[in-house]
């Protein structure tokens, strides 16, 4: 009986004995617009049969249908079953658990004061109730009386300085266990307490030893486009910084890891459309239109943008003022100001819906803090601006990419070997030698000694030649023989079929806590043309403009940029290559310096009434005055109304000097103007229009 009874004690051991959870550890992420796959690395034991092992300490976000197992070798899967276990808490910040400490300790602190005050308030009491200083057997003298009450007075007095000392104490540990809190707060941002578990059942034929990859893809995680756009000076090529905003809230932290970025999005529905016919049939006049065509997918919503700020205009780009703006799905609005301008702080949603009487409403994603529309059927030709790209060299090293691709570099072989090093001279400084040789800048590190083969051509994305007073500016008499400035690829770009991936080089480690981790995918040069650019119809201010073109090749994305000129922060813009067809122009900023003025003749003749029809004349004067110390190029624009109303007729245009498009209405003055010189331009029209009706000019 007994051995029984020890069998059946040990039969759960016995039963269960294969049961046991293995650790695994993170090594690759690929980061979607929307989502991520994580790529786990376990390695476990198993014995002949059937074995049951738990991976643990896994996500509580993620996909179950997407869970992938290999290198299963000749193992094979009977069952396999994700769950939560609410018992294991999260992963965190190492600081926590200190943060929390300190918490508890200092709650005791304040309660053993809290005790220190009861005590002395119980004191007080005893004092107050016993503070007679006569009786019915005895009368005291006056020196007694004067004895006891100035024992009560400075008892009194003590016990309620104490109680005050106290209090401050206790307000000061109640604001130091607020401010650990907070930081609690701001590192776990809600965190999730429960862990994910992966329970698996192998069938082993033999015992085996496996390197097993587990893979799945999550939510809540995702990256944001972002560009810094930098140009020292006029005429200066741009430095456009690509850059990944990853973010990640899953509750597991990601140590260390392979990140490579992805422009696809898992969570899309990616079923093809299906087109049937059209029957046509009489409806109500109020019946609702079908829905326009779907756009092509590729804004992404930032979940870091908390205010929303932009304009609003109709196809002709002239400002809708009361347009609504609207968080979808929400009460959340505004309307624009009379300049088609509007703000708006998003407390929730992801989604705006811009409308305006007589315009099509457009949705989109809450993807930057800068959002401008243009309300419009049909979209309006783009103006083509030619721009010089910059492309990376297909020769075999540095001494090869230097020669015929950047100015001012000489190149001479040395004799011999094929790879003997070759003798680089810079014009406009002293000839040098092998001994003699240049001062390479590789990712604004001064490399001594740098030779030829240091570094692959395939690793280099642009360089750039200093020399003269520039390079002597920057290094002393380092630079004295020129200075090569290298910028290396952050990553690698692999095409597929429907995506591009960013392979990036380095690791990062990405804490689970919502917060913008920023990762740089590449650095490009580009060479630019610049422009002054004004509209006063519009906006009554000049902007900087740089257009480029060959951005095609860069895979870029709409995201917001900052945007930085001549050493100061110029301002945000939106980088959106999806509404650009050839060249793509970006506003560098707003430049006082130059003003322009357009005003409105108004001492001309005109017949008001001409039998039925009204007749409008308008004569406009525009003035461009360059205040700066250096002549620039400037292009004027204007336009001149379409009549969409055979009733309406626009007669006499008159473009004077500048360049006019009929099927648009648009003028272009495209002027050069030098230093302190300013220059008046004008047109006019006429408008004739039915008597007792109204237009809007």
């Amino acid at each position: 009986m007994k051995k029984l009874i020890l069998l059946l004690m040990l039969f759960p051991i016995l039963g269960f004995g294969n049961d046991k959870k293995i650790p695994s550890k993170i090594k690759d992420v690929t980061v979607y617009l929307s989502g991520a796959q994580i790529y786990r690395k376990a390695q476990c034991t198993l014995s002949e049969g059937t074995n049951e092992l738990v991976f643990s300490g896994l996500s509580s976000k993620i996909e179950e249908s997407s869970i992938q197992i290999s290198g299963l070798q000749a193992v094979s899967i009977l069952s396999m079953s994700y769950d939560l276990n609410y018992l294991e808490k999260s992963e965190g910040n190492p600081q926590v658990k200190k943060w929390e400490d300190e918490i508890i300790q200092t709650q005791h602190e304040i309660t053993m004061l809290k005790n220190l005050i009861a005590g002395l308030e119980e004191e007080e009491k005893v004092i107050t109730t016993n503070r007679m200083v006569s009786t019915d057997n005895q009368a005291l003298d006056l020196e007694k009386v004067k004895e006891i009450s100035k024992y009560y007075r400075e008892r009194i007095t003590a016990i309620k300085n104490e109680v005050f000392r106290t209090n401050l104490k206790i307000n000061k540990f109640n604001l130091e266990i607020g401010t650990l809190r907070k930081q609690l707060a701001e590192v776990n941002n809600a965190p999730e307490e429960e862990q994910g578990e992966l329970t698996i059942t192998f069938d082993a034929p033999i015992a085996a030893n496996l390197d097993l990859s587990i893979s799945y893809l999550v939510r809540d995680a995702g990256w944001i486009p972002n560009y810094d756009i930098k140009s020292k000076k006029l005429n200066a090529p741009i430095d456009l910084s690509y850059k990944a905003h990853v973010y990640q809230k899953t509750g597991k932290n990601w140590d260390n890891v392979n990140v490579t970025l992805s422009t696809g999005n898992p969570n899309m529905n990616v079923n093809k459309p299906n087109l049937g016919a059209k029957y046509l049939n009489f409806v109500s006049r109020y019946a609702k239109q079908q829905r326009p065509s779907a756009k092509k997918k590729g804004y992404a919503y930032n979940p870091t943008v908390r205010k929303v700020i932009g304009t609003i205009v109709d196809e002709s780009g002239s400002p809708l003022p009361g347009a609504t703006v609207i968080v979808k799905g929400t009460s959340n609005g505004t309307q624009t100001d009379f300049d088609g301008n509007f703000s708006l702080d998003v407390i929730s949603g992801k989604e705006l819906v811009i409308s305006y009487i007589g315009q099509k409403t457009q949705e989109l994603p809450i993807y930057s803090s800068v959002i401008n529309a243009q309300l419009e059927t049909d979209a309006a030709a783009l103006d083509e601006v030619v721009v010089v790209g910059y492309g990376t060299s297909k020769s075999s090293s540095v001494s090869s990419v230097l020669q015929g691709k950047v100015s001012g570099v000489q190149i001479s072989h040395s004799s011999g070997s094929s790879g003997a090093i070759n003798d680089i001279r810079i014009r406009g400084n002293s000839s040098f030698q092998r001994a003699q040789q240049p001062l390479y800048i590789v990712d604004g590190v001064p490399l001594e000694g740098f030779g030829e083969g240091d570094l692959d051509e395939n690793e280099i994305q642009s360089m750039e030649v200093l020399k003269g007073a520039e390079s002597s500016a920057l290094y002393g008499s380092r630079g004295v023989n020129g200075i090569v400035v290298i910028t290396t690829k952050k990553s690698s770009i692999q095409d597929d079929l429907t995506n591009t991936k960013f392979v990036i080089k380095k690791t990062y480690s990405i804490v689970s806590d919502g917060d913008i981790t920023a990762i740089e995918i590449n650095t490009f040069k580009l060479s630019a043309e610049y422009e002054y650019f004004a509209a006063p119809l519009i906006n009554e201010n000049v902007f900087l403009t740089a257009t480029l073109k060959d951005w095609e090749k860069y895979q870029l994305l709409p995201g917001e940029a900052n945007v930085y000129f001549e050493g100061g922060y110029a301002g945000k813009t939106n980088l959106d290559p999806f509404t650009v067809k050839k060249e793509m122009t970006l506003s560098l900023g707003i430049d006082p310096g130059i003003t322009v003025t357009r005003k409105q003749q108004r001492n001309f003749k005109s017949k008001s009434f001409t039998g039925s029809n009204r007749t409008l004349d308008r004569v406009y004067d525009l003035e461009v005055k360059n205040s700066k110390s250096l002549a620039i190029d400037l292009k004027l624009m204007d336009r001149i109304p379409i009549s969409q109303n055979k009733e309406i007729k626009v007669d006499d245009v008159e473009p004077q000097t500048a360049e006019y498009n009929k099927k648009t209405g648009l003028l272009t003055w495209n002027m050069k103007l030098n230093s302190q010189e300013s220059k008046k331009e004008s047109f006019s029209f006429q408008v004739k229009y039915p008597r007792g009706r109204y237009i809007s000019l």
